[in-house]
């Protein structure tokens, strides 16, 4: 169950980001509301989830997971720049978060 509430926390964070973007600084009232509402699940569902697993491994899975959408998203859909340093970095996250739950399951 904790990696469920993750999951959504995960989710929720990225949609308040992406819809960060589309705020014009928070000038847009529907993509603020969208922001703030996202990042009060996001933040709600980390602290469920902070009963069960440890602050490390859920952190480090949450803004692993959450960095790496974020990038992708960006390149897939908004049209920043695909670069080999944007996709090496995002492998590098991806690899420091399983490396983070692997040294912490033992």
């Amino acid at each position: 169950m904790p990696y469920v509430l993750l999951g959504g926390a995960i989710l929720a964070e990225v949609i308040a980001t992406t819809s960060m973007k589309y705020s014009n600084g928070f000038t847009r009232l529907v993509p603020s509301l969208i922001t703030a509402f996202g990042y009060l699940v996001a933040f709600t569902l980390l602290a469920q989830t902070l009963k069960t697993m440890s602050v490390g491994t859920a952190y480090a899975i949450w803004a692993g997971v959450g960095t790496a959408a974020i990038a992708a998203i960006g390149m897939i859909f908004i049209g920043e720049a695909v670069t080999a340093a944007k996709i090496v970095g995002i492998l590098l996250v991806i690899a420091g978060v399983v490396l983070l739950n692997i040294s912490g399951a033992h």
